[in-house]
């Protein structure tokens, strides 16, 4: 394919799998008749590059240049690729270029020679590491006590030979299971007794790399990392001799047509993700590119960057706010003050300043300590700031966006300096002095200071603030702000066409392999704004019945299980203890409160045991249910036939109701979707219940739209709904395909239905995509259009 091809042609939409050695990339070719059938017309893949050893999602890279043999290899990817080139498929695969996986040195060539090598290795300029705090030499996080009692207990064996699974050859020491490697010349002489303690200790004391305490990482940590993981080493893609090895085989992949485009993942860890963009694109002929790029309300992808969009968690965040009652917030509201034992709102912004500040003075303590170290040094006569890692630390708290790019975004430094000076005038002093550092992209300090401003966001806000917040779990998901409870269908309208007008190639999505639920998890927990005394009386029962002591958390736990249920006893204790250990409330990764654990799982036990509890959640979970399957195919049709390119999640075809990863990575059973679809092409209309066969027609019959009638699907024109229901329903005319789906459907079931509710099209022929009926056009009433489902497309009829 041509590289004028290549730019030009774009997904009508994708579908998202997730490769592993459980699921390699021969079961992906055997799958592409399979994504063809239902809709899609790209497969997307997950990082194919070598990862670590048993790594069941393929973020951690050990190899730049060879595709995962767990997953298959090369030769399998060509394989699938062949697959989806015989269905008309295009291929987008997922890149990884902030980091590394570095658990196991031995696997790992670059991260072995830098801790064989050193800093005058030729590795050194792969890794960001500070090697003047480190004494010269890269600290290492990985003894569960001190060194020398590790090497007293036996747990350290000197290998003058080295292991033949070692990435390079040479001598090489074992700490517990894992081999580092020894730098040349540090061998013990042969007269001395290598398991001795003095000597073993002598060996590593003169090596390039610190094996030290775990809890030493927080704050005396020596290299950048992917947010807080000690595994994930972060590398200076910036560095054109790194960027050219470890995209060496991506861009083979596209040059050679094996690739049609890429998700780059987690760019903002990048020191400058523009030139980034720039190079990539230059590199591989301006195939299309999306981002993993998290914006915050209002704020829009950088329009310098070279990239198609994001990969869709703004969308997702509008759809689901759509389908929230706003009603539900006061009292919802309510009952999450009373759980907290105070009697004001939670206020979202003020929670999020003290986690992210929490994660600035703990796990990424070591972050902020480095940027004191970049500051630049006081002139002759002057005085080093004071407080300068205190204010760092609370700038980067107040810091209202995942971070800047100087001098794009330079009004949100100002808005953090303003909040930092509000929140702690005691640091007006060194504010004023670190402002016009941070302000200036030439000073180093403000480079990383942008790095940094996003492990912060990431690390306070998904993984602790999201667990704190229980007024509606469903508003807790990557990229939306639980601030903001629901948006009027106006509100929603103007957003997607501020996306059709922007970024009409932007990735749109529901699931992934990161939400915190999933899409029809989020759909059911969304009527509970429409019953919250109902929920209200539910939970109450629950914290009696099966006590565990932390109300906030107690309501996020039943909600999320309830909107997952019924729900395996092994799926609810794993995400119980991930919420819980997240939220950091009552009981933490690092320091279990094994009582409160104990009472959160015996809970989960009495709930799921089949008793009273059993039958209070089950009975609940039958009123709402019929309801969040409405929600859920509103929420499928608006993604689907909305403006961007959706991307389908594995499985989601039914319903999803997954929890938080490694939930979302469960199997899928594909014999069961390709005999549900078949009897669909046989004319079936399924019900709309458990089966989530419905969801299935929805979902093949919108994405075979978008890929067959692309003409359809071309503005945004927001339809008229006329009648008492209004509020009940969102219209709109995408181009000749009118997608109407129901929200608040427990309100409307109340009401009576849609009554004398319609909307006016113009009087031309038109067929339900959905049911196969006919229109004439002209004035056509809701309560006729959305029986037997809540939901319909209308496609103008081919002439």
């Amino acid at each position: 394919m041509t590289a004028a091809a290549r730019s030009a042609r774009l997904p009508a939409s994708t579908y998202r799998l997730q490769v592993s050695a459980d699921f390699d990339l021969d079961r992906v070719a055997a799958l592409a008749d399979y994504v063809r059938a239902l809709g899609a017309d790209w497969l997307y893949l997950s990082p194919l590059l070598q990862a670590t050893r048993g790594s069941t999602h393929g973020y951690d890279v050990v190899d730049h240049g060879t595709v995962d043999a767990e997953r298959g290899g090369a030769e399998a990817f060509e394989r699938a690729v062949h697959a989806a080139r015989a269905e008309h498929l295009g291929v987008l695969v997922d890149i990884v270029p902030n980091h590394v996986g570095v658990a196991d040195p031995a696997q790992n060539r670059q991260w072995w020679l830098l801790l064989r090598d050193g800093a005058e290795g030729e590795a050194a300029a792969w890794f960001d590491v500070d090697w003047a705090f480190g004494g010269g030499r890269v600290r290492l996080p990985v003894l569960g006590d001190e060194l020398e009692r590790v090497i007293a207990d036996g747990n350290v064996t000197l290998l003058p030979d080295g292991d033949p699974s070692q990435a390079e050859p040479g001598p090489a020491v074992r700490v517990y299971e894992t081999l580092y490697p020894l730098a040349e010349g540090t061998l013990p002489t042969p007269d001395s007794d290598p398991s001795a303690p003095t000597v073993i200790q002598a060996v590593l004391d003169a090596q390039h790399y610190e094996l030290m305490h775990w809890r030493r990482a927080d704050a005396e940590l020596n290299y950048r990392r992917f947010f807080a993981v000690n595994t994930l080493a972060a590398i200076r893609v910036e560095d054109p001799t790194v960027f050219d090895e470890s995209h060496r085989e991506i861009i083979r992949w596209v040059r050679d047509g094996l690739a049609d485009g890429i998700r780059v993942d987690h760019p903002d860890g990048l020191l400058d993700p523009s030139g980034y963009l720039d190079q990539l694109a230059a590199a591989t002929e301006h195939a299309p590119v999306w981002v993993e790029k998290i914006l915050e309300g209002d704020e829009q992808l950088p329009v310098s960057w070279q990239a198609a969009g994001t990969t869709g968690y703004d969308a997702l965040a509008s759809i689901d706010r759509v389908l929230v009652d706003p009603a539900g917030r006061a009292a919802l509201g309510s009952l999450d003050a009373h759980l907290r034992g105070d009697d004001n709102p939670l206020d979202w912004h003020a929670l999020i300043r003290r986690t992210k500040r929490h994660v600035a003075d703990t796990i990424l303590k070591s972050e902020v300590l480095r940027l004191e170290r970049e500051l630049p040094a006081p002139d002759e006569g002057e005085h080093p700031i004071q407080d300068a890692a205190d204010a760092l630390a609370e700038l980067l708290a107040c810091f209202p966006v995942y971070r800047s790019y100087l001098p794009v975004g330079a009004e949100h430094l100002a808005e953090a300096v303003a909040a930092a000076r509000a929140s702690r005038p005691d640091l007006d002093a060194a504010i004023t002095a670190l402002e016009p550092l941070l302000a200036d992209p030439a000073q180093p300090v403000a480079r990383r200071f942008q790095q940094t401003s996003g492990m912060i966001m990431a690390k306070g806000v998904e993984d602790t603030a999201f667990y704190r917040v229980s007024r509606l779990a469903s508003l807790t998901e990557v990229g939306a702000d639980p601030g903001e409870f629901a948006v009027d269908v106006d509100e929603f309208h103007r957003r997607q066409a501020l996306r059709q007008a922007a970024y009409p190639a932007s990735l749109t999505t529901l699931s992934t392999h990161d939400t915190k639920r999933g899409e029809d998890t989020r759909a059911r927990i969304h009527v509970l704004s429409e019953v919250p005394e109902a929920w209200a009386s539910v939970l109450a029962a629950l914290r009696e019945g099966a006590p565990i002591g932390d109300g906030p958390f107690e309501n996020l736990l039943w909600e999320s299980l309830v909107g997952a249920w019924p729900v395996e006893a092994d799926r609810a204790h794993a995400y119980a203890e991930k919420a819980s250990r997240e939220a950091g409330t009552s009981t933490t990764w690092t320091e279990p409160n094994t009582a409160f654990e104990e009472r959160m799982h015996a809970a989960i036990d009495t709930v799921l045991g089949g008793g009273e509890l059993t039958d209070l959640v089950d009975d609940f979970v039958a009123a709402v249910a019929q309801a969040g399957w409405s929600n859920g195919l509103a929420a499928k049709l608006l993604q689907l036939t909305g403006p961007g390119v959706p991307d389908i999640y594995q499985g989601s075809e039914l319903w999803e109701t997954s929890l938080v990863d490694p939930d979302n990575r469960r199997p899928v059973d594909y014999d069961e979707r390709r005999a549900l679809l078949a009897r669909l092409d046989e004319g079936w209309l399924p019900d709309v219940d458990e089966a989530g066969a419905a969801k299935l027609l929805v979902t093949s019959r919108a994405a075979r739209a978008r890929r067959d009638r692309p003409e359809l699907f071309t503005r945004y024109a927001p339809l008229p709904v006329i009648g008492e229901a209004a509020r009940h329903a969102i219209a709109v005319d995408r181009g000749g395909a009118v997608a109407i789906a129901t929200r608040l459907p427990v309100g409307l079931d109340a009401r009576g239905g849609f009554g004398d509710t319609v909307i006016v099209l113009p009087h031309r022929p038109i067929v339900d995509a959905f049911t196969g009926r006919r229109y004439d056009g002209g004035e056509l009433r809701l309560d006729d259009l959305l029986r037997p489902y809540p939901v319909a497309l209308l496609l103008e009829e081919e002439r």
